[in-house]
C-alpha cells in the first residue's frame, strides 16, 4: 500500500492524516474518504452489482437479502422478499434499482441489498 496519503481535495494541503475510514485536513477540518482501490471483480465497465458480485440487467429478478425499514410501514420488507423486473437506473444516495413490490409499490432500491436470483 502506498503511505503518502493525497492532499486535502479543498485546501491542497499536504499534511492529511488517516482518522478511521476517512482522511482528514488538520489545515482547513475538511474530511473525506480515500480513493477506492480498483475492485478485481472486473467492475471497470461501470456495470451494476449485487451484494455478491452478480451483474444486474434490466428486468432482472433479485431477492432482497436484508430486511429494509420503510418510512411509513410498521412491517417493512422482509429478507427473502423477490421483485421481479427491476430497471437500472442513476438514482439519488446510491439508490440504482427502480422496481415495484408487493404491497409497497414503485421505490428505489440499493444494489448492496439485493441478490440476482
Amino acid at each position: 500500500m502506498n503511505d503518502e496519503l493525497p492532499p486535502c481535495p479543498e485546501c491542497s494541503g499536504t499534511y492529511a492524516y488517516e482518522m478511521g475510514a476517512l482522511l482528514v485536513c488538520p489545515e482547513c477540518g475538511h474530511e473525506w474518504s480515500p480513493p477506492a482501490a480498483e475492485p478485481t471483480g472486473g467492475a471497470e465497465d461501470g456495470a451494476i452489482r449485487d451484494a455478491v458480485g452478480n451483474v444486474l440487467t434490466d428486468g432482472d429478478t433479485v431477492t432482497v437479502v436484508k430486511s429494509l425499514k420503510v418510512k411509513g410501514s410498521p412491517s417493512g420488507i422482509k429478507a427473502g422478499t423477490k421483485v421481479r423486473n427491476i430497471r437500472l437506473v442513476d438514482g439519488v444516495d446510491g439508490h440504482d434499482i427502480d422496481c415495484k413490490i408487493d404491497g409497497f409499490g414503485s421505490m428505489q432500491l440499493k444494489s448492496s441489498v439485493v441478490k440476482k436470483v
